[in-house]
Order: C-alpha cells, then structure tokens, then sequence
C-alpha cells in the first residue's frame, strides 16, 4: 500500500497539480496585496476618502469608528468592504489566468497549424522495405521502380 501511495505521489500529474497549487497560492497573496494595498486606496480617495476595509455594517447596535473595534468590541458585522476587496481580487486572479489560457491556447494552435515535413522514404511496392524517396532501384530486392 505504501509502495501504490508513492507511486501516485511522485506521477507527474500529482506533482504538477502541487506546484501549481503552490505557485497559485503566491500569486492570491500578490493580488490580495495589490488590491489592498495599491489599487483600493487611490479608489477609496476618488469616492471621497472612503478605506473600503473598514466598510461595514453593525448588526448588534452601537457606533465603531473601525471594523476592528467593532471587531473587538463583538460586535456582529457585515464586513462589505472586505467582501469588495474580495471580489476585485477574485476578478485580477481570473483575468490573469484568461490571458494565461488564452496564450497557451494560441500556442497550441500554432502547433496545429505548422506544416507536416515533407517525406523522405517511401515503400518499395514489391518487398515493402522502406527506401530513400528519389531512389529507382530497390537496395533490397534490387527491383527497379516507376521514377518518382
């Protein structure tokens, strides 16, 4: 049983998904903090100072003047700021992986679409061997051949 588990453990499948999980969880720490960090606050500062983290809403009563002191205070919350700094980053992350499968995409096609090679053999129709494509003469059975 421990033998099956690391054979499905290190199969190269296994192993990719772990890499990408890994790198995808960097990558929602990077636009976490873009969002926060870089993209709220100028936004926050054209609708008039607003700090979208600190949008909230108390449903236990009382005034806060920020989502942590209600927070410690215990009082119940509607974090709506947090929801919409959520929303913006979910919204970079599936940009970015649509231009990221766009282009593998793209790639792909370029694949598909690039010219087989030209033959260089042929099939000698009298033993089947396989011979250079100008040749009029079998090298195995030396039988001569329609010119090509």
């Amino acid at each position: 049983m421990l033998k099956e588990l690391k054979e499905f453990a290190l199969r190269g499948n296994v192993v990719d998904m772990a890499v990408g999980i890994i790198i995808g969880a960097a990558f929602g720490a990077i636009s976490k903090s873009l969002v926060s960090d870089v993209i709220m606050p100028p936004v926050g500062l054209l609708v008039g100072g607003v700090d979208f983290s600190d949008l909230f809403i108390t449903l236990s009563g009382g005034k806060h003047a920020s989502l942590a002191e209600a927070q410690a205070a215990g009082a119940a919350t509607v974090n709506v700021g947090v929801f919409i700094n959520t929303v913006i980053n979910f919204v970079i992350v599936a940009f970015v992986l649509f231009l990221l499968i766009r282009a593998i995409n793209a790639l792909k096609r370029r694949e598909e679409a690039a010219p087989a090679a030209e033959p260089t053999t042929k099939k000698c129709t009298y033993c089947l061997s396989t011979i250079p494509l100008m040749a009029t003469r079998c090298a195995h059975c030396t039988s001569m051949l329609e010119a090509p």
